[in-house]
């Protein structure tokens, strides 16, 4: 594989030094290497493959002078909305963490375990999923395969490293900088603002978003979304309705083999997913699957995965991945 000059913008970030880790475990093929930030972050030093790389204010003429291929946005969406275009027309492919594109209809929403059939060699956009629904369809994806779905039911428990470093700070010092009310010994049934409709932004997104990924715009889906005080990996618990009866230990096959997910469910063992466990990982582990038994053919899932890795740093780079290799 060709090696490519790489672009990281919002580099300083929790996400975005994360994604400087994973694209040198991941021996991303790099010839060149720059990071992109705000003025206030100019000129501050990243570790990457054991040299110091500078970080660079972003701007109009970031991309204009023909030296990068690929770029991966994590700096929120006013940025991406801003700057991407500028990437594109001058010939940078991207893949966007952010928000902005994901309901975009030219836009692929990709999960690579998924759905990287999406991606052709005319692709210049790729936006990155929400963190807690990249977890959620991978866990789905094989139940949504073999069986038709009638409604799905997400309740999150995310961990407090998706608000970001400033989110972290008052966790460890019992603060409410980042959001109005103290996260430390709380639970905070709000991510993000509140729509017209009681929703969140996050719940609207985990629903909309989860559609998109696997081709069904009729899906009926709903979603309480909650902050909790854990450092990092969110957990979900889903609950699925079938419209047919099914084997228990079908579905516990399935969710086995599909790609990228780890089937930890041993109840007499008291074995399960935490997220002390998925920290520090790619995979996505399910367990605590079972019957439901308020309804004719439902099912409960518990599914927890590292937020920071494959809900966005891993994901985005194996987005990357399939850009060049299409």
């Amino acid at each position: 594989m060709e090696n490519l000059n790489v672009a990281v913008v919002g580099a300083t970030g929790l996400v975005g030094r994360k994604i400087l880790e994973i694209l040198e475990e991941r021996n991303f093929p790099i010839k060149n290497l720059r990071a992109f930030a705000s003025e206030k972050s100019a000129g501050k030093k990243l570790d990457f493959k054991n040299e110091k790389i500078t970080v660079e204010k972003l701007d109009e003429n970031s991309f204009s002078d023909g030296d990068i291929d690929i770029a991966i946005f994590s700096a929120g969406g006013s940025v991406s909305e801003k700057y991407i275009p500028i990437a594109i027309e001058n010939k940078v492919k991207c893949v966007d963490n952010s928000s902005f594109f994901r309901m975009d209809k030219n836009t692929p929403l990709v999960v690579p375990e998924i759905n990287k059939n999406e991606i052709n060699k005319d692709t210049m956009l790729i936006a990155n999923p929400n963190c807690s629904t990249i977890q959620s369809v991978l866990a789905i994806k094989p139940i949504f395969d073999n069986f038709s779905i009638k409604r799905i039911v997400y309740n999150t428990y995310q961990a407090v490293s998706g608000g970001g470093e400033k989110a972290l700070e008052d966790l460890y010092n019992k603060t409410n900088k980042k959001w109005k009310y103290k996260i430390y010994n709380n639970v905070l049934p709000q991510i993000d603002d509140f729509t017209e409709n009681g929703y969140t932004k996050e719940e609207l997104k985990m629903i909309n978003e989860t559609r998109k990924i696997l081709g069904d715009e009729n899906l009926k889906i709903t979603a309480t979304t909650a902050r909790v005080p854990v450092e990092n990996s969110h957990a979900i618990s889903i609950n699925i309705e079938l419209d047919r009866d099914f084997d228990l230990d079908e579905i516990k096959n399935l969710i086995k083999n599909q790609e990228g997910v780890v089937l930890m469910d041993d109840i007499e063992k008291e074995i399960y997913p935490l997220p002390t466990k998925a920290t520090g990982h790619d995979e996505v582990y399910v367990g605590r699957i079972r019957r439901d038994y308020s309804l004719d053919y439902g099912i409960n899932l518990w599914c927890v995965a590292d937020n920071i890795r494959k809900g966005a740093a891993t994901n985005a780079v194996e987005n990357a991945e399939i850009l060049l290799e299409v």
